[in-house]
């Protein structure tokens, strides 16, 4: 007669126990919290994912897959990690780039691109961070920051036919 063995049973207490191997690797959680503000919640695209659509809300977005369309996040932060691959218009109080983004640009805060960062299209914002390797091929427009969100897009006009070109020299050593 058969009979199973007790060793091949799944007990509860096993399910319970601590993994002896780590599933993430350490260094992981320690890039990513560099780019996601403390306390904030913050969705992720990984690495391996691709999504087409347009993205609105205010929620903090890091992204590390793939997306296409358009990301309009006015009140938060938007990360393209350095696996990131955008091919949209980005939106949002602040972006950070170390990634590829194809699209056009607008901070309400500021924007910075890190080393590993390729950005093709138009940066709208009133401050801007460039670390050096970083490649961006397009228009960059510093504004003014404007008190209310409401006026933001008036005021930017506004700000764009003031403004008056100055002239500025290099010195190459």
């Amino acid at each position: 007669m058969w009979s199973k063995t007790p060793e091949v049973k799944p007990s509860s207490q096993s399910y319970n126990q601590p993994a002896s191997a780590p599933l993430v690797s350490p260094s992981a959680p320690a890039r990513e919290s560099a780019a996601t503000p403390a306390g904030g919640a913050t969705s992720k695209i990984s690495s391996g994912l691709k999504i087409n659509g347009e993205f609105s809300g205010n929620s903090d977005l890091y992204i590390d897959g793939e997306v296409l369309g358009k990301i309009r996040l006015g009140n938060a932060r938007v990360t393209v990690g350095p696996n990131g691959k955008v091919q949209a218009d980005i939106e949002a109080r602040e972006i950070f780039v170390d990634g590829t983004v194809q699209g056009n640009l607008k901070a309400g805060e500021r924007a910075h691109f890190g080393a590993t960062s390729r950005v093709t299209g138009s940066v709208l914002t009133p401050r801007i961070g460039i670390d050096d390797g970083a490649r961006l091929r397009g228009k960059v427009e510093t504004v003014r920051t404007s008190p209310a969100r409401e006026s933001a897009a008036p005021a930017n006009e506004q700000d764009s036919e003031v403004l008056q070109p100055v002239a500025a020299s290099v010195k190459v050593e």
